[in-house]
């Protein structure tokens, strides 16, 4: 056996490293609020999500390493079965480039919706937790004044929940629950009202719960009719299809006998009681009897009155109107003779024997 000489083996070159992609500006603001924070940026405005146990710890971070130093705004918003969303929103004012905005939210459970306060971080947001204590029904525990901002003493529920009821266009009828052309003293059964967002029925909530009579619901159309075909099939009764088109006309429509008249065979069938019109609309019916054309009357001219009581009767002008006559192009002037000097009298010479 012939040995095969073997092959040397060629190292293997290590793969350079993969150089790590730059983190964005919304990542490094969410690095910069916290480990457990995350951002996304929308129409401008960059919003940060923080846990609801971390409110104060992002609120802390974006005043002094973000250097978000004002708070605009707090509130919340119901998002129903994901439970409240508190939003606030932070700027920075003053420094070089304009204003720096920024969005920090925390979601807070429907079933437990409270958060610590921030008046130790904002000042200022005292008076917006109270505006959200009484809208929204989030508690922030450590306020310093919990009281009401907006809403009357004894008030019940919060107004910007939308589970909210309007109590007010319970007592009130909302002005869209009416139909066009109902009204209250029409007299007729009347169709069920469509009720808005937010208005249940007066004989469930309200003052007048249980004492309304209950509206009957009308059924659907599609139901009505089946049950209209399933009421005639029990009688036995069932309508033949139609088998006659729309140029033959009804059934009860008689039709016209043989030989009445004779039409070609490419012209449309004729309904037996109401022949095709063969006059256009210009010549009329033809019961309207065509009437001689009469020549147009020439106007009229009122006489003058020889009364000179009345000149209103046919006024005339006081004066004969002459026809203006056309302009006439404007002659160049000439030019001006210089004068002439004027020369000295001559007296007559005085002659021989001449005495004075």
């Amino acid at each position: 056996m012939t040995d095969t000489p073997e092959t040397p083996e060629v190292p293997e070159t290590p793969a350079e490293p993969v150089p790590a992609a730059e983190p964005t500006p919304a990542e490094r603001t969410a690095a910069s609020v916290g480990p457990w924070a995350s951002a996304t940026e929308a129409y401008d405005l960059l919003t940060v999500d923080v846990p609801a146990e971390h409110w104060i710890e992002a609120l802390t971070a974006a005043r002094d390493v973000l250097g978000l130093a004002f708070l605009d705004w707090l509130s919340a918003v119901d998002d129903l079965d994901r439970g409240f969303a508190v939003c606030a929103h932070l700027a920075a004012v003053g420094g070089p480039g304009g204003v720096r905005r920024l969005l920090l939210r925390t979601r807070v459970p429907r079933e437990k919706a409270e958060l610590p306060t921030a008046v130790g971080v904002y000042a200022g947001a005292a008076w917006h937790e109270r505006e959200t204590l009484e809208m929204f029904g989030i508690g922030f525990t450590g306020h310093p004044h919990p009281v009401t901002l907006l809403l009357p003493d004894g008030f019940e529920g919060h107004p910007l929940r939308k589970d909210f009821v309007l109590a007010a266009r319970v007592a009130k009828d909302w002005p869209g629950a009416k139909e066009p052309g109902e009204s209250a003293d029409h007299g007729g059964p009347a169709r069920r009202k469509m009720q808005p967002a937010g208005v249940p029925d007066p004989n469930e909530w309200g003052p007048l719960k249980g004492t309304l009579p209950p509206v009957a619901e009308r059924p659907a159309r599609g139901a009505a009719r089946a049950g209209a075909a399933r009421t005639g099939a029990a009688a036995g009764v069932d309508r033949p299809r139609r088998t006659r088109s729309v140029e033959a006309g009804s059934a009860s429509q008689a039709e016209a006998p043989p030989g009445a008249g004779a039409t070609p065979a490419d012209a449309p069938p004729v309904r037996a009681d109401r022949p095709r019109r063969t006059r256009s609309v210009g010549e009329g019916s033809v019961s309207q009897a065509a009437e001689p054309a009469e020549p147009p009357e020439a106007p009229r001219r009122t006489a003058r009155t020889q009364s000179s009581d009345a000149p209103w009767h046919a006024p005339v002008p006081a004066h004969d109107e002459q026809p203006e006559q056309p302009e006439q192009p404007e002659q160049p002037e000439q030019p001006e003779q210089p004068e002439r000097p004027q020369q000295p009298e001559q007296q007559p010479e005085k002659q021989d024997g001449d005495s004075a």
